[in-house]
């Protein structure tokens, strides 16, 4: 009699996927990054305008196994964004694609809510045709505009004062709506001032409008001089009161948030600050310490639209999704530093 003997292998379901819109941007791609390292499969959706082919290089070389797939389009083309659940397997979205210059926005709100508003509903279309019922939303502290009371919470009303924060606004009402309606559950993140680098990965925005990387490029600019703009507030030392928290830390709020809604849980939004801040003049002493020379500065008027004081109270994201902030200013500019170094 002879025995045949039959070898039953497992079947091994394929690890889903997920999307990361804007991955080739700055806070876009600190996220690919750690979603790479801790073994997931990602599609980075990226036109490439403010993002960098390099930085979807650099995400590659990080892999250890895990498939690092690149897209390039843009959301306003809805066959563009269609494409990518028709190929791929997507099981969640984090999505950090969009314009976000406070003063372009005044200047042009069409090019703002042409992109940020009807490039979402877009995704959000697409999503909803896929049966991806997961997002993560790039939000923003300038939904709140002028601010009532400091540290703002949640409950804090949302009255923007420029198109972008409008845009942004927008957005999470239209997520509100899409949850009721058809179930796709969204986790919005409303970002304080966010400052440093991975290392390998950096800010790296053509033209930079943000205070670190600008005083640091202010250093390696020969004749270089860093302007500071508005010294008459009313704050403890004259200039503009922000909360500034770590991308590193910042990306940590992302993951639980995938984790949150990975276990089920319902909509809802959370502000990432530090519950603190700084000055203008007390972030550019902590770059001149860092760099460890005197950088020159010309002191100007103050641009409009700026509050005085924006502080986040993060209350709600320690409480719910179990986050916390981890990294100094002092260290945030130290990596800042070390990437303006490597990038110039």
């Amino acid at each position: 009699m002879t025995v045949v003997t039959i070898h039953i292998y497992p079947y091994v379901t394929p690890q889903c996927m997920i999307l990361v819109t804007g991955g080739a941007g700055y806070i876009g791609s600190h996220c690919a990054i750690r979603l790479i390292e801790e073994g997931k499969d990602i599609v980075i959706f990226d036109s490439l305008e403010l993002g960098h082919k390099e930085t979807v290089d650099t995400l590659r070389s990080v892999s250890k196994g895990s498939k690092v797939e690149f897209v390039q389009g843009d959301l306003k083309n809805p066959s563009d964004i269609r494409s990518v659940f028709e190929k791929y397997d997507i099981d969640a979205v984090v999505h950090f694609a969009a314009y976000s210059q406070v003063a372009e926005s005044m200047k042009d709100p069409q090019k703002y809510y042409y992109n940020n508003v009807y490039g979402t509903l877009n995704l959000l279309s697409a999503m909803k045709d896929a049966r991806v019922g997961k997002i993560v939303f790039s939000s923003t502290a300038a939904t709140y505009g002028e601010p009532e009371y400091v540290p703002i919470d949640e409950v804090h009303p949302q009255m923007p004062i420029n198109p972008y924060g409008n845009s942004k606004l927008m957005v999470e009402r239209i997520m509100d709506d899409y949850s009721r309606a058809y179930g796709l559950r969204s986790v919005r993140l409303r970002y304080f001032n966010v400052v440093g680098a991975d290392g390998r990965i950096g800010e790296w925005h053509v033209p930079e409008t943000h205070l670190v990387p600008n005083v640091l490029k202010s250093v390696l600019s020969p004749g270089g001089v860093f302007s500071m703009f508005g010294t008459d507030y009313d704050t403890r030392d004259g200039t503009c009161v922000r909360d500034y928290i770590d991308v590193r830390d910042l990306i940590d709020a992302h993951i639980l948030a995938l984790s949150y809604l990975d276990k089920g849980g319902e909509t809802d939004y959370f502000n990432l600050g530090t519950n603190d801040g700084s000055t203008v003049r007390e972030v550019f002493s902590e770059c001149e310490a860092v760099v460890g020379s005197k950088i020159q500065v010309n002191e100007c008027a103050r641009r409009p639209g700026d509050p005085a004081v924006l502080i986040a109270d993060n209350q709600k994201a320690k409480s719910v999704l179990g986050w916390e902030p981890k990294h100094t200013l002092k260290e945030s500019v130290e990596t800042a530093w070390s990437w303006e170094q490597k990038l110039n």
